[in-house]
């Protein structure tokens, strides 16, 4: 799922697409290099990002879903937004998903919308929004969780029933542990070592680690730039395949397919354990 960032202020800059042309180029680009799959989104959710209306966001968005659509064929398309009118005009012009980071309780319509179009949507688990949150890595404290996999595989377990409850069908339903919001550089490492407990709800799980601030803290140190981060981030989806993801959202198409292709050839080939390697 290659990134596309219809907004001045996304974090990472190389992702940013702000005219339609500039999405065009971004996307066959992205389709060349492997990317299965396309996110468009009109909201920043940086930390400390401010909100962008319904109105904005649908200018930002459904002319590039329109665009990509009548250029590029077929390739599925998700829009990353927390608000259904959003998700609805986006739908109208192509889009097959919505890609909610508050797990659809933000807009209480969103899950009778995808029922109602057939949507598929990724429902991810985020603490405060975006404009209350801090970078992983800049925390004072770490965010306070009895125990972050329990509490997030609960809160995922209850929104996926709540979208079949909807009417939004079972396999349109992808899970995303919401990695990077509202979790310390710790919390993040335990949710992807502990991927298997997710992924035990049944339903696909995303990996939305791309040149996040933690994967720059483990793998680089302290203040790293997303810039710096690719080959954490590589890291970081390959480890994350092989404990449990499905879906992986990422700014660097050709890299990460080229990285998950040597693990999707040795599932093919008869898996792999981690048998015999020291804990």
């Amino acid at each position: 799922m290659a990134v596309l960032n219809v907004t001045p202020d996304s974090f990472h800059e190389a992702s940013r697409v702000l005219s339609i042309d500039a999405a065009l180029r971004a996307a066959a680009r992205a389709i060349e290099h492997g990317a299965d799959m396309l996110d468009i989104g009109g909201e920043s959710t940086r930390p400390g990002a401010g909100r962008v209306s319904d109105a904005d966001q649908i200018a930002r968005v459904a002319p590039v879903v329109r665009a990509i659509r009548g250029e590029l064929g077929e390739i599925p398309i998700s829009v990353d937004t927390t608000r259904s009118a959003v998700a609805a005009a986006a739908i109208d012009n192509g889009a097959d998903a919505i890609n909610d980071v508050s797990g659809a309780t933000e807009d209480g319509g969103m899950l009778e919308l995808a029922a109602r179009t057939g949507a598929g949507v990724v429902l991810m688990h985020r603490l405060v929004e975006p404009g209350r949150e801090s970078y992983s890595d800049r925390y004072a404290s770490p965010p306070r969780y009895a125990d972050v996999v329990v509490e997030i595989r609960s809160f995922l377990s209850a929104r996926a029933e709540a979208a079949l409850e909807a009417g939004v069908r079972r396999d349109g339903i992808v899970l995303d542990p919401g990695l990077g919001f509202g979790k310390a550089v710790e919390q993040n490492i335990e949710l992807v070592r502990r991927s298997g407990e997710l992924a035990s709800l049944g339903f696909p799980l995303l990996c939305a680690a791309s040149r996040k601030s933690f994967v720059g803290a483990v793998s680089i140190g302290a203040e790293s730039s997303p810039s710096d981060r690719l080959a954490g981030s590589i890291a970081l989806s390959v480890v994350h395949r092989m404990l449990g993801a499905s879906i992986f959202r990422v700014h660097d198409p050709r890299e990460q397919a080229q990285a998950l292709r040597v693990v999707w050839a040795l599932e093919e080939a008869g898996g792999f354990s981690w048998s015999g390697v020291p804990a």
